[in-house]
C-alpha cells in the first residue's frame, strides 16, 4: 500500500510544480507585455496634461493604459496562482521572462534598440533564474493561517518588515521628490521592497482560498484579512511608483533592474520568513548565491549598455525651444536673432537702447 502511494504522492507534487511552472511563464509573457502597454498609455496621456512622473494622474482617463493595467493584473493573478501550487523561489525567479517579453516588445513597438550587450544581460538573467529553480529548496506544507501568522510575526521577520518601512519612507519622503527623476534606483527601490511584503501577504492569502477551497475555512481568522490589507496597501503603492518609474526612464532598463531588486528581496525576505533554507545544503545555498550573482550580472550589463530616458525639464523658466527667434521692433527697422545663437552685443545694445533710453 505504502508502495503505491508513494509514487502517487511524488505525480502530485510533480504536477503541481508544473501547473506552478507554467502559469508562471504565462504570468511573465503578460506582465512584460503590461509594461509596454502602459507605458504607451502614459506618453499619450502626457501629450495632454501633466506626466505621471511629475505627480500627474491623467493617464487614469487613458484607455490604453488601463489595458495594460487590466493585462498586467491577468499575469498576478497567473502569479498568485501559481504561488498556490509551487514554492515562491520556484514562482517567483521565473519573472526574468517578462524581462525577455517587455524588452523585445519595446525593441520593435517603442523603438527602444537593445543592443547586443542588452541581449546578454537578459540572457544572464535567465540562466540565473535557472540555476535558483533547480537548487531551490522544497516548501514545508503549511495548514493554517494561523500558522503563517506565527511566521509573521518572529522577530526576525518584524525586524526584516520594520527596516523595509523605514528605508521606503526615507525614499518616499527625503530622495523621490529630489532624485527621482534622475536617479532610477529610487522609484524602483521603492516598488521592489513593497513587493516583498506583498509576495508573503499574498502567499499567506493564496494558501487560506486553498485551505478554504478544500473544506478548512480560513475566512473566521482576523489574520487572513489582516493580510489581504496589507497586500491592498503595498500593490497600490506598488503601481504608482512603477508608473513613476516606467513613465521617466527607459523600459528596457526599468524592467529587469525592478526584476532583480524584487527577485532578490523577495527570495529573502521568504528565507526570513518560511525559513526555506533550513537544512539545505551547503553546495545548494551556493549555487543559488551564483544564480542572484548572475542575474545581477545581467542587470549590471544591460543597464551600462541602454541609456534611459532623459528626464523631463520642469523648470518653468527654462528655454522652451532652441529655435525660438527673437523679434525686436527699433525705429521702424526688425531684427530677428535665434535664441540657439545666443546673444550678441548688438542684441544686447539694442535691448538695452530701448528699455533704458
Amino acid at each position: 500500500m505504502d508502495l503505491s502511494s508513494s509514487p502517487t504522492n511524488e505525480e502530485a507534487a510533480y504536477v503541481n510544480n508544473l501547473k506552478g511552472f507554467i502559469l508562471a511563464v504565462i504570468s511573465s509573457a503578460f506582465i512584460g507585455s503590461s509594461f509596454i502597454i502602459k507605458k504607451k498609455g502614459l506618453k499619450r496621456a502626457g501629450h495632454s496634461g501633466a506626466r505621471a512622473s511629475v505627480g500627474g494622474y491623467g493617464y487614469l482617463m487613458e484607455p490604453l493604459w488601463w489595458i495594460g493595467m487590466i493585462t498586467m493584473i491577468v499575469g498576478e493573478i497567473a502569479n498568485f496562482i501559481a504561488l498556490m501550487f509551487a514554492p515562491a523561489v520556484l514562482v517567483i525567479p521565473l519573472g526574468a521572462l517578462s524581462i525577455i517579453a517587455s524588452a523585445v516588445l519595446a525593441h520593435f513597438i517603442l523603438k527602444e534598440k537593445l543592443q547586443k550587450m542588452g541581449l546578454l544581460g537578459c540572457i544572464l538573467c535567465i540562466v540565473g533564474s535557472t540555476v535558483i529553480v533547480l537548487h531551490a529548496p522544497e516548501e514545508q506544507p503549511l495548514n493554517s493561517v494561523l500558522e503563517i501568522w506565527d511566521l509573521a510575526i518572529q522577530p526576525a521577520f518584524l525586524l526584516y518588515t520594520a527596516s523595509v518601512l523605514v528605508i521606503v519612507l526615507v525614499l518616499m519622503l527625503h530622495s523621490a521628490p529630489r532624485y527621482g527623476q534622475t536617479n532610477i534606483m529610487i522609484y524602483i527601490g521603492i516598488c521592489s521592497a513593497f513587493g516583498s511584503l506583498t509576495v508573503m501577504s499574498v502567499k499567506a492569502i493564496g494558501i487560506a482560498i486553498k485551505l478554504t477551497l478544500e473544506g478548512t475555512s480560513q475566512v473566521a481568522y482576523f489574520q487572513t484579512w489582516i493580510f489581504a490589507m496589507v497586500s491592498v496597501s503595498c500593490i497600490v503603492t506598488q503601481l504608482n511608483y512603477l508608473n513613476k518609474a516606467l513613465d521617466t526612464f527607459n523600459t528596457a532598463l526599468v524592467s529587469p533592474i525592478y526584476y532583480a531588486m524584487f527577485t532578490s528581496l523577495t527570495i529573502f525576505a521568504s528565507a526570513i520568513m518560511f525559513k526555506d533554507y533550513a537544512g539545505q545544503s551547503a553546495s545548494s545555498i551556493a549555487s543559488e548565491l551564483c544564480g542572484f550573482i548572475t542575474i545581477l550580472s545581467g542587470t549590471a550589463v544591460l543597464h551600462s549598455t541602454k541609456d534611459p530616458d532623459p528626464p523631463q525639464n520642469t523648470d518653468l523658466y527654462s528655454p522652451l525651444s532652441p529655435k525660438i527667434l527673437w523679434h525686436i521692433q527699433e525705429k521702424g527697422d526688425q531684427w530677428k536673432q535665434k535664441d540657439e545663437d545666443g546673444l550678441s552685443a548688438d542684441f544686447v545694445a539694442i535691448i538695452r537702447q530701448d528699455y533704458f533710453a
